[in-house]
């Protein structure tokens, strides 16, 4: 049997995502989907940070741009928020991103605009 990282907590993550997209639909904009999240990890007691920044360290310096995850949930998966026609290589790319500047090893890509609710875990 394969181990599949952090299965309990991606289950409680993606349980929201469908409450979210069971009562809202699709169709309207990215932010009212991350404060109905917002509202529902709360309701669920689910650990989460919204907006969360990470520096970028490069040689010996931060460098002054920064990356800022839409959430990071129980402190170790990122969870990306679209609403976009169709998920494509540079949405997952920014996924890739966060993991390699934040340390991470699952992210979480949702996308609310298509005929339903799209998720994909990315690991690495």
């Amino acid at each position: 049997m394969t181990n599949i990282i952090y299965r309990q907590e991606s289950y409680d993550i993606v349980g929201c995502l469908y409450e979210v997209f069971n009562c809202l639909g699709n169709g309207l904009s990215e932010i009212v989907y991350k404060d109905a999240l917002e509202y529902e990890f709360t309701q669920q007691n689910i650990p989460f940070e919204r907006e969360k920044e990470f520096s970028i360290n490069y040689k010996d310096i931060v460098l002054k741009h920064k990356f800022y995850a839409d959430f990071v949930v129980f402190g170790k998966i990122i969870l990306e928020i679209k609403t976009v026609e169709i998920l494509t290589d540079m949405h997952l790319g920014q996924c890739i991103n966060y993991l390699k500047v934040s340390k991470n090893k699952l992210a979480i890509l949702a996308n609310f605009k298509g005929e339903g609710l799209e998720y994909k875990r990315i690991v690495l």
